[in-house]
């Protein structure tokens, strides 16, 4: 399922870099795409909303929605 994450925090492209990574390590979740301009990330996962939330938190930022 096609999930759309809107992170606040992310200020330049090191920050994009680890909100990736954070994502990559969940398992079974492509991340398609995070941008520092539309301050989202975009991910092909099955997993919960909310551990997407908190490998997100764990690398230092902050989810306002997921959709």
């Amino acid at each position: 399922m096609k999930k759309t994450i809107n992170i606040e925090g992310m200020s330049c492209g090191h920050c994009v870099a680890h909100v990736k990574e954070a994502l990559s390590e969940l398992k079974d979740t492509k991340v398609i795409e995070v941008s520092l301009e539309n301050k989202h990330a975009v991910v092909d996962t099955d997993i919960s909303d909310n551990e997407i939330i908190s490998a997100i938190d764990e690398a230092g930022y902050e989810v306002t929605s997921i959709k």
